[in-house]
């Protein structure tokens, strides 16, 4: 990508891939806010001086989306935009497809999976009562240009009042896409085209069914190196040296996880599943990590299965997982929690803070259970 300008624009959880992209000439961008803001109700006392939820979210969305802007401008704003720059975009950083209009570049949408939302079933009624000429001009749009199918595919939220202040207020553009900011009639004299929609799985596990949008692309998975899999890079520089005499189904680890090390390579009757809920506990969808951890504790018991838990630095959980280790046993330490991991329930479950390559890990285990997210 030497000939290219490349920024990887992207929030303080994927701090740790700065000098994987920096070695790949990729410039990392940091927003300061993290990936989401944990669920939870606004149920304060009364005349309690903290601001509710709905107000905080307010508050964090404006300076996220601030911070956005500052980043693009600060790509965009300095040299003239030429012909081939784009913004890539996946579906939960709309961000971008507003920017990309403020810069007059092209957006393209890139997702490992399908678009996770569907319209609200009202939609379509309400748009077409509420804008009957921009429903028509999407509806007749020709071939290749944006149309009403691109809309119910995934471009519906860009719809919603929220976008809308936010284009009219800070980016001066129409608070409605495709319309004219001055007459807010649908620009009749140009028509966008189609963004290009790439889809990161293969056609043999979803299929490509004929009305998608007619610029979607399925193209295969996309898998990151399997250096950027490792959070040890003890263990990284261990697989590097021992990749030439194991196969991808061993476990080659440092010094510090030999722990871990040993339950992947132990041979048993019993199944191993590996547990990786990763975003769900910052999402606040976690509400009792205690009563998770004792639904492991039982199905290990009853069905004979051995866990591998990876607590992706969820506090809550871990300070679960410890106060389970001080029940067993009181020869444990955060420290070590905190290098190899822990191992509870009679040996049954793993809990590991950090990360090791899937690639590695799958051929070990029956059963994934993963939520689907980061």
């Amino acid at each position: 990508m030497k000939d290219y300008g490349v920024f990887f624009v992207t929030h303080s959880a994927h701090q740790s891939l700065s000098a994987h992209l920096a070695k790949s000439g990729v410039t990392y961008v940091l927003i300061s806010s993290p990936p989401v803001l944990a669920v939870r109700e606004d149920s304060g006392p009364a005349g309690s001086s903290e601001p509710s939820f709905s107000l905080q979210k307010r508050n964090f969305t404006d300076a996220h989306r601030q911070e956005c802007l500052s980043a693009v401008e600060s790509i965009f704003g300095v040299e003239e935009v030429i012909a081939g720059d784009f913004i890539l975009i996946n579906f939960f950083a709309l961000e971008g497809w507003n920017l990309a209009e403020l810069f007059q570049v092209r957006c393209v949408v890139a997702a490992p999976y399908v678009v996770p939302y569907s319209a609200p079933s009202s939609f379509e009624r309400h748009f077409r009562k509420e804008f009957p000429l921009l429903y028509d001009y999407l509806q007749e749009a020709p071939s290749g240009k944006v149309c009403w199918k691109d809309v119910m595919h995934w471009m519906w939220p860009l719809f919603s009042e929220s976008w809308g202040y936010w284009r009219s207020d800070v980016l001066h553009l129409s608070s409605i896409p495709f319309t004219d900011p001055v007459t807010s009639l649908p620009k009749w004299h140009e028509r966008d085209p189609s963004p290009l929609l790439l889809y990161g799985f293969s056609e043999d596990i979803v299929e490509h069914p004929d009305y998608w949008p007619s610029n979607v692309r399925v193209c295969g998975f996309w898998f990151i190196p399997i250096e950027w899999q490792f959070s040890c890079q003890q263990c990284l520089q261990v697989a590097a040296l021992d990749s030439e005499a194991h196969s991808k189904t061993e476990y080659p680890t440092c010094s510090v996880h030999v722990q871990l090390h040993s339950f992947l390579r132990t041979e048993t009757s019993m199944p191993l599943v590996f547990v990786g809920l990763s975003s769900i506990g910052s999402m606040g969808f976690m509400q009792n990590p205690r009563a998770f951890l004792a639904v492991l504790q039982i199905v290990a018991r009853i069905k004979n299965y051995r866990f591998i838990l990876f607590t992706a630095g969820h506090e809550p959980l871990q300070a679960a997982v410890l106060a389970a280790a001080t029940e067993e046993s009181s020869s444990f330490s955060q420290r070590q929690f905190g290098e190899d991991g822990i191992i509870l329930f009679n040996g049954r479950v793993f809990c590991f803070t950090g990360s090791i390559p899937y690639l590695w890990l799958f051929p070990k285990c029956a059963v994934a259970v993963h939520h689907g997210g980061r």
